[in-house]
């Protein structure tokens, strides 16, 4: 059983002629205490529900009995977003590197979206290129842009050397290190 013993302390008056008092233990008992706090503890874990696991959807492609179509992507539908240092975000239309332009992830969702009303939805295909300087943050930001954009259609992939090149050039020129 549980208890605690609780002594009187001082508060009377010394001296002679002064009848002293007879000090007696109080005895508290603690049981119904900490069953109290077992059933709280139980109703508080029965009660609550346990956070879901969240997931994204994933757009797989079409069977198809001919691989080389399998893979293959309009070049007027192309977005590619290569994601660069101090969340510098690369893009460029098609599939010519050399006509790269740069935003910051402020601006992103406007380029993404304007491409999206432009291009037919069967066309419509972004791939993110995190070179090795990006953070993971970006990465995150970047798939997250396609979440809330609804994009169906996307792949994340390691930037060619050419397109590397580029960055680095482009990083340079721009002062960024």
């Amino acid at each position: 059983m549980a208890e605690m013993e609780v002594k009187s302390g001082g508060g009377h008056k010394k001296g002679p002629g002064v009848k002293k008092a007879v000090k007696k233990s109080t005895r508290v008992d603690l049981t119904p205490m900490v069953d109290l706090g077992f059933l709280l503890i139980t109703f508080f874990i029965f009660t609550t529900t346990m956070s879901q696991p969240t997931a994204m959807n994933l757009a797989m492609p079409k069977d198809t009995d001919k691989p080389d179509e399998l893979n293959k992507v309009k070049e007027s539908g192309a977005l590619t977003l290569m994601l660069g240092k101090q969340d510098v975000i690369y893009y460029y239309f098609g599939s010519d590197p050399s006509k790269m332009q740069t935003t910051g992830y402020k601006d992103v969702r406007k380029i993404i979206l304007d491409k999206k009303r432009s291009t037919p939805a069967d066309d419509y295909f972004i791939t993110i290129k995190p070179d090795k300087d990006a953070t993971y943050k970006n990465a995150v930001d970047a798939l997250d842009e396609m979440s809330i954009n609804d994009i169906k259609r996307y792949a994340m992939i390691d930037p060619t050397g050419d397109e590397y090149k580029m960055i680095q050039m482009t990083e340079v020129a721009g002062g960024i290190k």
